[in-house]
């Protein structure tokens, strides 16, 4: 039986700065099946970016269990969280962390090359991925020939090519206007429709909205959790 894409159980995770202990999580539970959409929301300090940093396998809990894509990672080294991270999960930021001096198809075939696909497989996998978020017209522009919208799209592409079992974006509104925010949650709502598993991290509550389902996390602790899970 398959489970779910993210599974999380009584996760805490603490921080020692000097002789003061923090706890940025506590007792944390949850689960996120294959294909929802899901939004966590809070306040600054609320815990929502330590939650995200767990998800996205770029820190590990202090206590508890996190399994992803049937994976535990509680436990994994750097190295290993780095494979976990590469094969499982595409990443789309805030900061559109595109290369300037590379046209979209290279920018969305990078994480192939690390990957070590060889290049003609390597382009055929970016220009569908360019394909499927709208842009495959613009696979040859550098990112500085292309709206802040279409840029982050070009993010998204590259967070699809490996096909991962889950698409996590942090914040990946923050640097757009009111136009191209709408043009990528639509983005969004389409690849969830497609059957992608889509976890968005968000401080704004009209693009939490979007999502089929609302975790709120406050004071390290999932304080509410609204939504029918699929």
């Amino acid at each position: 039986m398959i489970g779910p894409v993210i599974d999380l159980v009584d996760v805490g995770k603490t921080y020692q700065t000097g002789s003061l202990t923090v706890d940025a999580l506590r007792d944390v539970t949850l689960s996120i099946d294959r294909g929802e959409f899901v939004a966590i929301t809070g306040p600054s300090g609320s815990g929502k970016s330590t939650l995200m940093h767990i998800l996205g396998c770029l820190d590990v809990p202090t206590s508890g269990r996190y399994r992803l894509a049937d994976e535990d990672v509680a436990d994994l080294d750097d190295d290993q969280l780095a494979e976990v991270r590469n094969r499982h999960l595409g990443f789309v930021f805030q900061q559109f962390n595109l290369l300037a001096y590379l046209p979209a198809w290279r920018n969305v075939e990078l994480p192939l090359v690390y990957a070590g696909v060889e290049p003609r497989t390597r382009r055929a996998r970016a220009l569908d991925a360019l394909d499927q978020v709208g842009l495959g017209d613009r696979a040859d522009h550098r990112p500085g020939e292309l709206s802040g919208g279409q840029q982050q799209r070009v993010a998204v592409a590259r967070a699809l090519v490996t096909e991962p079992a889950l698409i996590l974006a942090d914040e990946p509104t923050g640097n757009l206007d009111s136009t191209s925010t709408a043009d990528v949650l639509d983005l969004f709502d389409q690849l969830h429709a497609r059957g992608r598993t889509v976890v968005l991290i968000t401080h704004e509550r009209d693009v939490a909205a979007r999502a089929d389902r609302t975790i709120e996390v406050l004071d390290g602790r999932v304080a509410g959790d609204r939504g029918s899970q699929s």
